[in-house]
């Protein structure tokens, strides 16, 4: 096991000098609103780095459709070692997630009707975590004191997991833009049980930015 130290503290350094090169979403070219987006210039743009916003009294809306949650394709997505079926089953979760969170404010309806609101939802990217490594780095010498930091910043964790998405929200009667941003959602760098399956950081990440789209409408 002695022997075995060296190769691990290695490991951990090595992937230590790597950890700070986390992707950040960008303004995708195919999504509809990319050209309205602009620079998040808040403290938290990390997590949402360009968004468009209109006034919006919200509480005029008491109705809302949910397209389909779309996996985007364009030569910008930011999907990392995540195959074609599991962006299928992050699709399917985070359509189920977001309208259950939706519900908790509005009324769901399948037909254009007044004080409806219309969100589009778009799959931009994923991470899937790293098996055994993503957990290890958890409690070994280098990446426990790392993870530790990063858990009391909510910033990344090493080797975890992660969700890039677009949200857009229309007014249903006059298609008009009300809303717009990418984000990307993670879970707590301590969130060791996100750490076990290869898509449960990223579940994590989509239970918590559908918390965070409710958030933004009230």
């Amino acid at each position: 096991m002695l022997k075995k130290m060296p190769l691990l503290l290695a490991v951990s350094a090595l992937l230590l000098v790597t950890a700070c090169s986390s992707t950040r979403p960008v303004p995708y070219a195919g999504i509809t609103s990319s050209q309205q987006l602009r620079l998040n210039k808040d403290a938290k743009s990390d997590r949402v780095p360009y968004q468009y916003a209109s006034p919006v009294r919200w509480g005029d809306y008491s109705n809302f459709i949910l397209d389909g949650v779309a996996i985007y394709n364009g030569n910008d997505s930011q999907f990392e070692d995540v195959s074609a079926e599991e962006k299928e089953l992050l699709a399917q979760y985070m359509e189920v997630r977001f309208q259950k969170a939706l519900e908790s404010k509005w009324r769901v309806i399948n037909a254009p009707a007044s004080k409806t609101i219309r969100v589009k939802v778009t799959l931009t990217g994923a991470k899937s975590n790293t098996r055994f490594l993503t957990t290890f780095l958890r409690f070994d010498i280098g990446g426990g004191p790392y993870n530790a930091v990063q858990a009391a910043r909510d910033e990344e964790g090493l080797l975890t997991g992660s969700v890039s998405y677009a949200v857009e929200i229309y007014d249903v009667s006059s298609n008009r833009l009300l809303t717009a941003y990418v984000a990307k959602q993670f879970p707590n760098a301590w969130n060791i049980q996100a750490t076990l399956g290869r898509l449960d950081a990223s579940k994590v990440g989509i239970d918590k930015a559908a918390d965070d789209l409710v958030a933004r409408l009230n």
